[in-house]
This record gives C-alpha cells, sequence and structure tokens, in this order.
C-alpha cells in the first residue's frame, strides 16, 4: 500500500530537504518506487536530484494553479525507482493566487490521488513556513517526519507546528499521524548534542527514530553534485545513516 509522508519543520535549517533528497533516494534503493514531490519554492530538493527547473516545462506550481496533470511534470532521475515532481520559484505567489480556488486547501491531495498507487512511497518536501502550501502537503498525506536538529533551540517552534497538525487533522485530514521526530546534524563529540537528544527522547519517547542523521562532510556535498549520498559517497557515514533510516521506515510499515 503506497504511503504519502510529508517531510516538515519550519524551523530553517534542520536537515528537511537533505532528508527529503537522501530517504527518497534511500527507499529507491531498497526497491521502494518511490516519488518525491518538492514543495518548497527554493526547489533545491529538485536540483539536488540534478533536475534543471529552467528547462522543465511544467512544475509543482502549474499542476496546482493551472490544473496540469503530475504525470506531465513529474521527472525520471539518474537512479532508477525515483522520480520527482520539481518545484519553482513561482510557487512563493502560488498561496496568494490559490486563496481564490475553491477547496485550496485539497488541492495537492487530489493531485497525487491520481497517481499514489504508482509508487510505494511519496516524499513531500515541505517548505520552512506554515502556509496554505505547507497545509496542501499535510492534507495530502499519511503521515509526517519531522527533523529536529541536535542543537540548541532544538525544540523551538516544534510546538506551533505540533499544533498545525492537530488543526488539520481534526478540520482537514483525521487521518494525518505523526511518523516519527528524526534526529539530525548529531556529533558525538559534542555533549550538547547528546543532551538534546536526551530531551528530545524524553518528550517524544517512541515517535522519535532509532536512526539519527550523524554530521557528515559528504551529506553537505552531494548536492553541489546533484546527487543524492548514497550515489555520492556510498560508504560515507550519511548514506549509511540514510540507508538505516529507509530500513526501519520500511520495517514499520511492515509491522
Amino acid at each position: 500500500m503506497s504511503k504519502t509522508i510529508s517531510i516538515a519543520n519550519q524551523k530553517g535549517g534542520v536537515g528537511k530537504t537533505t532528508t527529503a533528497i537522501n530517504l527518497a533516494a534511500a527507499l529507491a534503493q531498497a526497491g521502494k518506487r518511490t516519488l518525491l514531490v518538492d514543495a518548497d519554492p527554493q526547489a533545491n530538493a529538485s536540483s539536488g536530484l540534478n533536475i534543471d527547473i529552467r528547462q522543465s516545462e511544467y512544475t509543482i506550481y502549474e499542476c496546482l494553479i493551472n490544473g496540469i496533470a503530475p504525470q506531465q511534470a513529474i521527472q525520471a532521475t539518474a537512479q532508477e525507482n525515483l522520480w520527482v515532481l520539481p518545484s519553482h520559484i513561482d510557487l512563493i505567489g502560488a498561496e496568494i493566487e490559490m486563496i481564490s480556488i475553491d477547496n485550496r486547501e485539497t488541492l495537492l491531495k487530489n493531485i497525487l490521488a491520481d497517481i499514489k498507487e504508482e509508487y510505494d512511497y511519496i516524499l513531500i518536501d515541505c517548505s520552512p513556513s506554515l502556509g496554505l502550501i505547507t497545509v496542501n502537503c499535510l492534507t495530502a498525506s499519511d503521515s509526517v517526519i519531522i527533523p529536529v536538529q541536535c542543537e540548541y533551540f532544538a525544540l523551538e517552534g516544534i510546538s506551533k507546528l505540533l499544533n498545525t497538525i492537530k488543526i488539520i487533522k481534526s478540520k482537514l485530514n483525521p487521518h494525518l499521524q505523526i511518523e516519527g521526530f528524526l534526529l539530525t546534524m548529531y556529533d558525538n563529540r559534542l555533549r550538547l548534542a547528546g543532551q538534546v537528544a536526551d530531551e528530545v527522547r524524553r518528550h517524544f519517547d517512541k515517535l522519535v527514530f532509532n536512526t539519527m542523521i550523524s554530521r557528515n562532510v559528504r551529506l553537505s556535498e552531494a548536492p553541489s553534485h546533484g546527487m543524492s549520498v548514497l550515489s555520492y559517497d556510498a560508504q560515507s557515514k550519511g548514506a549509511q545513516n540514510y540507508t538505516d533510516l529507509a530500513k526501519e521506515l520500511i520495517e514499520k510499515h511492515k509491522a
């Protein structure tokens, strides 16, 4: 059964897009047909998988605003089992344009409904905000992964995201679940990182993934080459972390 998972945190710099790219690549490598939906106007998830949005005739923007079928916008990547629905800077203005559209909160859900069963996993890279586009992403999803960086102020703002999820669950998507909190940018040399990890686990207990994403230079370098870390350096710590995360996710959905 297909799963649609948003990767969301309105706080920037927490490893959200890094997670979207590399978890998608790890799931694809595990043989799962995976679609990465780039719902962030910065389009970093698209460029991070070598999609040239300047050459893209259609993107998620045209799907939301002009009713273009997603099949016309989805592009294959160099990796087997991995496709991208790319984003574009135009998406910044989409929230204003969507105000006049009926059922504007369910536009993305309706777009993905036609293609959902073609994929094992649909991952959505949300923008770092709690605006109408993110509301659309959460309304279209079965669950949400929340990346939390192992740094000071890690839990700041999470209450707002959890409140947004609660509202969407009560008004728009009663089936929405928290898939898990993902600890990112973990550095075992820093005492603070361990303290933050312990605090997150104390707050959210079993909702925290066992896998933690360590700080890794290869993770930072890979997007500039238009590659996931699994393609860029399969032996790196970052590649191993995301491979482990994909296995944990797949095992969880078997249960």
